[in-house]
């Protein structure tokens, strides 16, 4: 994507109204889901120029970069934006586990539930 097609693209997301957007992170391959997080403008230009998943955090309010301390990076297969320009989903080769705990998807437990006869 050349930088005029990518500033188009950026302004039609919708940052100035919701300063973070949340980024469904799933697996380019099988489609399993790996995580939720949030991308700020700038995390998401970096994401486009490195190929590797950035982030904001919003606990430490500082940018990201996933796998910088563990090791365990995201290669960026495709990014999609969703109707409302509102929510990323990234498509990504995981390399190691997604989860700060060590499981492959940050989504490994479940609640209990019994879908009601309708």
């Amino acid at each position: 994507m050349n930088t005029k097609d990518e500033a188009t693209r950026l302004d039609v997301l919708a940052f100035e109204k919701h300063k973070l957007l949340p980024a469904i992170v799933q697996d380019y391959k099988n489609g399993d889901v790996l995580m939720l997080a949030y991308m700020s403008r700038e995390s998401l230009k970096i994401t486009l120029e490195t190929g590797l998943t950035c982030f904001w955090s919003r606990s430490r309010k500082t940018l990201w970069q996933k796998g910088e301390t563990s090791g365990n990076t995201q290669e960026v297969k495709e990014i999609f934006y969703d109707c409302d320009a509102d929510t990323l989903l990234i498509k990504v080769h995981q390399n190691g586990p997604a989860c700060h705990t060590g499981n492959r998807s940050c989504f490994y437990r479940s609640l209990p539930f019994t879908a009601p006869q309708l």
